[in-house]
């Protein structure tokens, strides 16, 4: 999100993560902008049942955890690495010092925010009242709109990950995405799914 060369001015610690590593826990008060600079890492809630419900992937290139710094609230989610990571840390502070220097880059965090929004107002409504192949399309269509694609699109998304990020079980999933090829809302191709 932040361009590394300006991040860097900022000396934000560069902290290696190891796969399944926690860098933060639900509940606790953020001090800290995160930033990848490689891995990947998953935002995800754990129900009192044990069940996992995924709030996001977050890859190279990208910040995640933002919204408790300006808020000044507890982390809604846990964030967890899926991959041994890098990940730029800076503390809050600076972190609020280097957007008041660039509004540019605050601008951006703030369309950001906004699209994050957009999908969790979707993904709400979708999980309460829509059936499972709704529920995927607009995943899916969410996450071309967000890649700013017009032409096909792939969507880079497991299955598992897609179970995890709707809700749905792994087999209602693959049964879903069956008869959206069915229907000619997505294509298959060698098990890629594109939309």
């Amino acid at each position: 999100m932040i361009p590394s060369t300006i991040l860097e001015t900022y000396h934000p610690l560069l902290k290696t993560f190891s796969k399944d590593a926690i860098i933060f826990n639900e509940a606790e008060m953020p001090k800290f902008y995160y930033q990848l600079k490689s891995g990947k890492v998953k935002m995800f809630n754990l129900t009192e049942e044990g069940k996992e419900f995924t709030q996001g992937f977050f890859e190279k290139n990208t910040s995640f955890g933002e919204p408790p710094l300006f808020g000044t609230f507890e982390y809604p989610a846990s964030a967890m690495c899926l991959t041994d990571c890098e990940v730029y840390v800076l503390e809050k502070k600076m972190f609020l010092n280097l957007l008041k220097a660039h509004p540019d880059i605050h601008l951006k965090f703030t369309k950001m925010l906004c699209n994050r929004m957009l999908y969790k107002a979707k993904i709400m409504k979708e999980l309460s009242i829509h059936p499972p192949e709704h529920r995927i399309l607009t995943l899916l269509h969410h996450l071309k709109d967000s890649a700013n694609i017009e032409s096909l699109y792939e969507v880079k998304l497991t299955r598992q990950q897609i179970s995890d990020l709707t809700g749905l079980r792994v087999e209602t999933v693959i049964r879903a995405i069956k008869q959206l090829e069915k229907t000619k809302k997505l294509i298959l191709k060698q098990r890629k799914v594109y939309i």
